[in-house]
């Protein structure tokens, strides 16, 4: 085997043609405000002032909440500009 052999990747996100339908956990924090996550969600998920601020209010409340479900590759997106600030996510399947 020669070091210059490749492998063919699975996409991330499919198997074998089927796309992976995952969710973005947000968990609350004591670090940032109310306006600051809101912000953010507006940011990742582009929705509505009000959607954001009733899925902040959900965090905040339960301590964690479904932000966002989708293909796995939309959650990373989604996942990665929550996290530009540090807010704490998961992925799950």
């Amino acid at each position: 085997m020669s070091n210059t052999e490749t492998f063919d990747q699975p996409e991330v996100g499919v198997i074998d043609g089927i796309d992976l339908v995952a969710k973005v956990i947000l968990f609350n924090d004591d670090v940032h405000s109310f306006d600051e996550v809101i912000e953010q969600l507006i940011k990742a998920i582009n929705c509505t002032y009000e959607r954001a601020e009733s899925l902040a209010f959900e965090v905040h409340n339960k301590g964690k909440a479904c932000v966002y479900d989708g293909d796995l590759n939309e959650c990373l997106r989604v996942s990665a500009i929550l996290e530009e600030i540090a807010l704490h996510t998961q992925i799950e399947y």
